[in-house]
């Protein structure tokens, strides 16, 4: 018992402490249940928290018409939102419940506009929604609101990780016209070097001939081609408009705004968007022409009278699908402004179907009073040019005359006065675009009306404006060769040159006009080479023209063969890139098939148009050309063209100079002879060209270029060289 006592009694003072330690620590457990409660009781009660729990728990469908509920909780979101910004959770809820449209599409836009973060953006709620935009029930305007939203917080999100593995899912939206801009600036913070792929490349491209050289178009391959020089060939101008435009206006103020009364900065690549300073609207005046009028039905007397006798009429506002408008097609009451014909394709069916010539007038006369007020006689010194009216009036008639597939008579005219006063920059794509729409020009006339104020333009503007106009040139080729080969009649040979017009043409006059365009492009593309140091850009566009010009005969019908000039073969028969090379012996290739062709039918029947023997004497030169440097080694011989002074040529200290421009020591394809030599010959060390012209060695060269995609050599080379023929024959 004493030993019971002496165990216990020096531990009596730690007991005590134990026991004032744990009643301290229950006391202050129970201080943080009271404010934790506390806490819990006062969120709530707050507003702003049941605003957040309402946005979160409301169920899809819920209607917002007369809905006080959700008008007073999102009027204190966007007070919150407006004055101190919101919380990284606030804004994953409210992002969720704008994209997933679970109260329809009222509330979205109203939703991202008031999208103020605090702090920082959750990725995890970028992603989500930018998976909503898949779903396709997001009107086009709230996707382009979207992505200008993400595109001003891009530096406030907390990371990108997850962002970059659905790269492949954003840059999907890249064909999308109205959202491309704004995709490609996305894709331009997004991309790191995996990102580059052949594919997408070929997309962008794809995209470029389509829209034209847009600048967000030419930044994000230009940064590609940072990445990977070898996937883009595309030569991008050294100047180009630094950066892509500001889309933060909705949030430009407001989120500066909240920075400040945070105490917080914005972050660096945020806040000199917002101090770009905004050029001063110096219009004075409405621009009430380039916008398109509402389509409405025509009251007045008449329609009155025509509404109360037994036929009664539709206007084309009431009609919502084309079975409604094959059953009324001809009770069609035509709206009062014709102008809003433009914005319904409806409209444009019944003008394609029924080609009533009074509503084509009236919308002739519609358009010319809008072109030339607004592009011609403008009062301001062009200022309306510059403006988004004008960009989207303009694509607008473009995207009109691609459904018709035919031009207005009165773009026709006002792009012959256009034309004359035209900078070349100015709306380049849809002046272009429209360009190549119009009907065939007589003769007579296409110098004066085209090819003067085009050719000043070409030599005065930079190498995009060449490439586009040859585009634009191929364009008006190929449209006019389909005319020829769709409205020919075979009776008279007169050919309507537009299905909503009386205008006709002689097949005589028809050929001289394309002829003369054939040529026209001939001379402008051999000057252009010169002066662009036969850019492989130009030049593959220039190739483009010539691939149409080639088939005049068998793909379309057209009694006219005319071969490029020496300006333009021999550029691209001595180009440094193979792929020209291979074009230039597809295109004499289809032009042997056509002269064949035409000369077989001229000895079968008297009918049949004749072909000149110049012609053919360049189309033989040419041929002989080619297979003498390229398969020959008989470059710099007397009458093969390119002529050099044999004194000069030995000054030159080329070695077998007149193999230069065989298939071995070509520029263009001494990197796949060098290649097939390393295959061949592993083991050496010496790198000798000259034995891949034996005759084994060579047929094997010949096989490996053609493995190599080169179906333009092939061809060309199958139709005019025998196999047994080797390069050692001569």
């Amino acid at each position: 018992m004493a030993a019971k006592l002496n165990l216990s009694g020096p531990s009596d003072p730690e007991t005590s402490s134990l026991n004032d330690q744990t009643v301290s620590s229950r006391s202050s457990n129970r201080s943080l249940r009271v404010a934790e409660k506390e806490k819990r009781k006062n969120e709530a009660e707050d507003p702003f928290v049941l605003a957040l729990k309402y946005f979160t728990d409301v169920e899809a469908g819920t209607p917002v018409t007369g809905n006080d509920e959700v008008e007073k909780h999102l009027v204190l979101v966007e007070k919150v939102a407006y004055n101190r910004g919101l919380t990284p959770e606030a804004v994953s809820i409210m992002l969720e419940f704008a994209m997933s449209l679970r109260m329809g599409t009222t509330l979205c836009a109203r939703v991202l506009k008031c999208l103020i973060p605090a702090t920082s953006v959750p990725q995890e709620a970028v992603v989500r929604a930018v998976i909503w935009l898949g779903v396709g029930k997001i009107p086009i305007s709230t996707q382009v609101l979207f992505i200008k939203w993400v595109l001003t917080v891009f530096d406030m999100i907390d990371a990108k990780d997850q962002l970059r593995a659905v790269y492949g899912f954003i840059f999907s939206f890249v064909t999308d016209e109205n959202l491309c801009p704004f995709i490609c600036h996305l894709l331009y913070l997004l991309t790191r070097k995996e990102s580059v792929r052949v594919f997408r490349v070929r997309k962008l491209l794809e995209l470029q001939s389509k829209l034209g050289r847009q600048p967000f178009l030419l930044h994000l391959l230009s940064l590609y081609k940072v990445f990977c020089p070898e996937l883009v060939t595309l030569s991008i101008p050294s100047r180009m408009k630094s950066g892509f435009r500001n889309h933060n206006a909705p949030w430009k103020s407001v989120l500066i705004g909240v920075q400040k009364r945070n105490g917080s900065q914005v972050a660096s690549s945020v806040s000199p968007a917002f101090t770009v300073k905004e050029k001063a609207n110096s219009r004075k005046r409405k621009h009430c022409h380039l916008e398109l009028p509402a389509l409405n039905s025509v009251v007045n007397k008449q329609a009155q009278t025509e509404a109360s006798s037994s036929i009664k009429l539709v206007p084309l506002v009431q009609l919502h699908s084309f079975a409604q408008l094959l059953e009324n097609m001809h009770r069609i009451e035509l709206p009062a402004q014709m102008g809003s014909l433009l914005g319904s394709s409806l409209a444009l069916q019944y003008l394609d179907c029924v080609q009533d010539e009074s509503a084509l007038l009236r919308l002739n006369f519609w358009l010319g009073y809008a072109l030339h007020e607004e592009f011609l006689f403008c009062g301001d010194g062009g200022g309306s040019q510059n403006s988004e009216e004008a960009l989207q009036f303009l694509s607008k008639l473009l995207s009109t005359q691609h459904f018709l597939q035919e031009g207005f008579s009165s773009s026709e005219a006002f792009l012959y006065k256009f034309l004359t006063v035209w900078d070349g920059s100015l709306l380049c794509p849809q002046i272009l675009g429209l360009l190549s729409n119009i009907p065939v020009v007589p003769s007579s006339q296409i110098g004066r009306l085209l090819f003067e104020p085009l050719m000043q333009l070409f030599f005065s503007s930079s190498l995009f404006f060449k490439c586009g106009l040859m585009e634009c040139l191929n364009n008006m080729l190929l449209k006019w060769l389909t005319w020829h080969s769709v409205y020919a009649l075979e009776d008279d040979l007169d050919i309507s040159l537009n299905s909503h017009t009386s205008i006709n043409m002689t097949l005589s006059g028809f050929k001289d006009s394309v002829m003369e365009l054939i040529l026209f492009v001939g001379r402008l593309a051999s000057v252009g080479l010169q002066l662009e140091g036969c850019h492989s850009l130009l030049l593959s566009f220039i190739l483009d023209f010539y691939e149409t010009a080639c088939d005049t005969f068998l793909k379309y019908g057209l009694p006219l063969v005319l071969m490029p000039p020496p300006g333009v073969f021999y550029p691209a028969l001595f180009a440094t890139d193979p792929v020209s090379v291979d074009r230039l012996a597809y295109i004499m290739y289809r032009y042997k098939v056509n002269l064949t062709s035409a000369k077989s039918q001229e000895k079968a029947t008297e009918q049949a148009f004749h072909i000149s023997r110049q012609t053919f004497r360049e189309f033989n030169h040419y041929g002989v050309m080619m297979a003498n440097c390229l398969w020959n080694s008989k470059m710099f011989y007397p009458e093969m063209g390119v002529q050099l002074s044999e004194e000069l040529l030995l000054k030159s200290n080329v070695p077998q100079y007149w193999t230069s421009f065989d298939f071995i020591h070509h520029p263009a394809f001494m990197s796949y002879a060098i290649d097939f030599h390393q295959k061949c010959w592993p083991g050496r060390k010496d790198v000798d060209l000259n034995s891949i012209k034996l005759s084994k060695p060579w047929s094997w060269y010949l096989e490996y270029l053609i493995t190599q995609g080169y179906d333009g050599l092939k061809q060309f080379f199958q139709g005019n060289i025998s196999r047994q023929q080797t390069l050692g024959d001569g």
